[in-house]
């Protein structure tokens, strides 16, 4: 028993130094008297002397007063039920200081109705100020061996005589008692107790019993019993075997005692050394000593130090603890000083030490180690240092990531521009607020003693009774809320927010946690997409609409599969459909294309699919209602798209080929008509032309005589008749530019195609012609033509019209008067050659100005009212305009533009 008690009492001191070095101490409460039991280490967290008589009252009087009625509350439900106890709370200590604690009980009986707590009371305050920062370590050792009393009970022993040669036995009531038998007053049959024997153990002991007896050593064996309630108890028999004259065993005596509560004692105990070994292994902590370390300096100061710390440091255990130099050589060189500091202050203060620093393994890998030291001092004298070695290398890697994450977050909110927060909707007390939540609106929180009032009210006012009215119906049924509202920020700027609040179960009533979106964006970009929507819808309605008024149908299909993805309902009408009967068939439409147009349009559809390009087919239909259509199909493919899909429209071309047919006939009529009129003007210009045409053929005879008489000379003067030659020429060419020039006007029929032409050459020739005419009246013609006028894509002949009516108009003006015609061409602002006739006769009256250009009207007693209709024909068909306005003095100008050869083209 002596070493038994020596064994205890080590492990007393090892409970305690473990209290210490875990700020956790050890209570019993005997709620009957309501009185405490408390360890050193429980005086020592609660604040109190050694010479303090503790109470329940006590404690109460520095629990937090925000704690008190739930502390309240469980000691009366814990008094009353005798429940198991497992919480937190904090204290009010008398300087100010709070203490947060950690409370776990267990409830026994001490007595028949006697009931009491023994419990474990923790300081955590360290953890919960500390928490933000890092994650809680792993919590201290189980609590192991709480009423080791229990497991040193007296053992019960109960003895037996079995008889060997008829296997029955006889049990002493002690021995029933333990296998739970009825008592026995005589033998009964051996096979009974072998029954009770755990079926695991049974071929063991009955192994050793044939060993004890055959061989005649004393028996010795450990085993279970299982009871009929299923119990499981653990035996020990002792037995001797005894043997007759002739050597025959016939009879075995011996002990029963029932060691279950030893071997559950002894199993409590391994699992307590385990569970410390497994501990710190698995919170990567060890302890360490020092008797040297604030008494005497040396290089080894008489360190101990647990496997877990060797492990941690990858040393050896077997070669011992490192001295000074090893220890500083393993510590990161960055952190060797401050280490070597808190030393210092260690073996010089005698005080306590928690520091963090970094190890280079000898393999080279770095671990963060924490290193706590608390002096030890009995009977106030200072006898060195005990402490724990800690590998929070995961938790400060973790400690970094979380930072960074958190950084990351935050910089995730802000451009996401969601922000976090935790709050209680019902006390309105605000948990947490993300920078971001706080910027949503406008605020910056810190400033403000309540945010939660500040943030809700800058809800508008027409939002907060529908936003009031969700948010109370999620608190009343304990749900999850998701909302949209409006604020108004301190900026005056209007702002559209989302909330989404989450609660579970395990919270009181009105806590929630979430995130505000700020959707402004997203609800402009909505605001915008109904409009489009809707302005979509309106322009599909116009579409159709105008699919409808224009005979233009869209489509879409695959032309190989002949599947139809879309066709507007303009598109059936136009094959004859009715597009309210549904979707139509691929066949319906090709069906009604008539025969003849089949095989081109057939054609021409296959080599667009092999090519993979658009195509553009005319073609004939015949329509239900049995009408003959002319229709224009365009099909657009993509290079994107599979082969043979296309979409495309189709036009009623019907009435445009009737128009086509009908301009046709209309242009041949015109054509006559401007033949008709140039044969008038050459009527008119008879004479004139006559004259210059006389003129260069007289100047020739007279040439031709003067050639002769210098040919005739003794001997020929050649340079003179060379000279009368060359008059000759030029002469007759001026009189065949004339004739050519009159022939050109005059040739019947279409005019000739258009073809790149010198608007200034054309303005000469006509200039030419009309001059004879002009002089005649006494009028003189001047031009003032642009140096880089361009060329015209045009008919030369009806250039040739257009001026010849300008002009002769310009003439018939100033008959009576004479004066000056001035012909202008130049470029414009937007690259239109502008052309103008001006003169200086009786000019137009405004009531004329308006109407000179329509048909059959005219200011000439012989004049037939289609010059200036036919000029205007002629320029409006070149995209230009033709318009008149009186000058500022006498006569009027005549204004015509026309574009330049490359526009013409384009």
């Amino acid at each position: 028993m002596g070493g038994g008690q020596q064994e205890l009492q080590r492990r007393w001191q090892y409970l305690a130094e473990a209290q210490r070095l875990s700020h956790s101490g050890i209570f019993a409460w005997h709620v009957g008297s309501n009185t405490l039991e408390w360890s050193d280490e429980t005086y020592r967290i609660l604040g109190f002397t050694r010479d303090t008589h503790p109470s329940v009252d006590l404690v109460f009087d520095r629990v937090h007063p925000e704690d008190r009625e739930r502390f309240l509350d469980l000691r009366d439900r814990a008094a009353r039920d005798g429940m198991d106890l497992d919480f937190e709370h904090r204290l009010l200590m008398p300087d100010g200081d709070i203490r947060y604690l950690h409370v776990v009980a267990h409830a026994g009986n001490h007595g028949p109705g006697i009931r009491e707590y023994i419990g474990i009371v923790s300081d955590i305050t360290d953890r919960n100020r500390a928490e933000d920062e890092r994650q809680a370590l792993a919590s201290a050792l189980q609590q192991s061996n709480a009423r080791l009393e229990e497991a040193q009970r007296l053992a019960h022993i109960g003895h037996y005589e079995w008889n060997l040669i008829e296997n029955r036995v006889t049990y002493s009531d002690e021995l029933c008692r333990i296998y739970a038998i009825p008592p026995q007053k005589g033998p009964f049959d051996a096979a009974l107790i072998f029954e009770r024997i755990h079926p695991d153990d049974r071929e063991r002991v009955a192994s050793e019993a044939a060993e004890t007896v055959r061989n005649g050593t004393h028996a010795k064996a450990e085993h279970r019993i299982v009871l009929p309630d299923g119990e499981v108890r653990y035996i020990l028999g002792l037995g001797t075997v005894k043997r007759d004259a002739s050597g025959q065993a016939y009879e075995m005596f011996g002990t029963g005692q029932d060691i279950t509560e030893r071997k559950l004692a002894e199993q409590a105990l391994w699992r307590s050394q385990f569970y410390l070994s497994e501990g710190e292994r698995l919170a990567h902590m060890g302890s360490w000593a020092s008797s040297d370390l604030g008494i005497r300096w040396s290089d080894e100061l008489d360190i101990y130090w647990s496997d877990e710390v060797y492990k941690i440091f990858g040393f050896d255990s077997t070669k011992g603890a490192p001295n000074l130099q090893q220890f500083f050589a393993a510590i990161h060189p960055q952190d060797r000083d401050r280490l070597a500091e808190a030393m210092k202050q260690l073996h010089e203060q005698h005080c306590g030490c928690d520091i963090t620093s970094r190890i280079i393994r000898p393999n080279g890998e770095i671990r963060y180690v924490r290193c706590v030291g608390i002096p030890v001092v009995e009977d106030g004298v200072f006898k060195g240092y005990h402490g724990t070695t800690i590998d929070v290398t995961e938790h400060e890697l973790l400690t970094l990531e979380l930072r960074r994450e958190q950084t990351y977050l935050a910089e995730a909110q802000r451009l996401a521009h969601a922000g976090s927060w935790a709050s209680n909707l019902v006390t309105r007390q605000v948990f947490h607020s993300s920078e971001e939540n706080n910027r949503l609106y406008g605020f910056d929180v810190s400033q403000y003693t309540n945010p939660f009032d500040l943030h809700y009210s800058t809800i508008l006012t027409k939002d907060e009774p529908a936003l009031r009215a969700k948010l109370e119906h999620a608190i009343r049924v304990g749900e999850d809320f998701d909302l949209e509202y409006r604020i108004r920020r301190a900026d005056g700027a209007i702002r559209f927010l989302r909330g989404i609040g989450h609660h579970t179960p395990g919270q009181d009533l009105g806590d929630y946690f979430g995130i505000t979106i700020d959707i402004t964006d997203r609800k402009l970009v909505e605001q915008e997409r109904e409009a489009l929507a809707n302005a979509l819808q309106q322009s599909n309605a116009y579409l159709a609409e105008a699919q409808r008024l224009t005979h233009v149908g869209s489509w879409a299909c695959n032309l190989v599969t002949q599947q139809i993805f879309h066709s507007s309902e303009e598109n059936a009408r136009m094959y004859g459909f009715d597009p309210s009967q549904g979707s139509i068939p691929f066949e319906s439409f090709y069906g009604t294309i008539l025969p003849e147009d089949e095989q081109a349009v057939r054609a021409k559809l296959e080599g667009a699919i092999s090519a993979g390009e658009d195509y553009d087919v005319e073609f004939r239909i015949r329509r239900t209602d049995g009408a003959i259509r002319r229709l224009r199909g365009i099909g657009h493919h993509s290079p994107s798209q599979q082969a043979g899909e296309y979409f495309g429209i189709t036009m009623d071309i019907t009435d445009q080929k009737r128009a086509e047919e009908e301009r046709e006939r209309l242009r041949q009529l015109e054509a006559e008509v401007a033949h008709t009129n140039r044969v008038n003007m050459m009527g008119e210009l008879a004479a004139a032309l006559a004259h210059e045409i006389k003129q260069p053929i007289a100047a020739s005879i007279t040439s031709a005589n003067a050639l002769l008489r210098w040919l005739t000379h003794e001997p020929p003067d050649l340079d003179r008749a060379r000279a009368a030659a060359a008059r000759i020429e030029q002469d007759a060419n001026r009189a065949a530019d004339v004739i050519s020039s009159l022939q050109s006007f005059y040739r019947t029929g279409i005019p000739t195609k258009r073809q790149s032409v010198d608007l200034k050459e054309i303005i000469g020739e006509m200039t030419i012609l009309l001059r004879a005419e002009a002089e005649r009246y006494a009028i003189a013609i001047h031009q003032e033509i642009d140096v880089c006028l361009p060329k015209l894509f045009a008919s030369r002949v009806q250039l040739q019209q257009i001026l010849m009516n300008l002009m002769l108009n310009a003439i018939e003006a100033m008959k009576d008067t004479g004066g000056e015609m001035t012909i202008k061409a130049k470029i414009d602002s937007n690259g239109l050659v502008v052309t103008s006739v001006s003169d200086t006769g009786v000019g137009v009256t405004a009531e004329n100005i308006e109407r000179i250009f329509d048909p059959f009207h005219t200011t000439k007693p012989q004049g037939t009212g289609m010059g200036l209709t036919i000029t205007r024909s002629i320029v409006e068909s070149y995209g230009g305009r033709v318009w008149a306005n009186p000058n500022q003095g006498p006569g009027a100008t005549f204004h015509f533009t026309l574009p330049g050869e490359t526009e013409a083209q384009i």
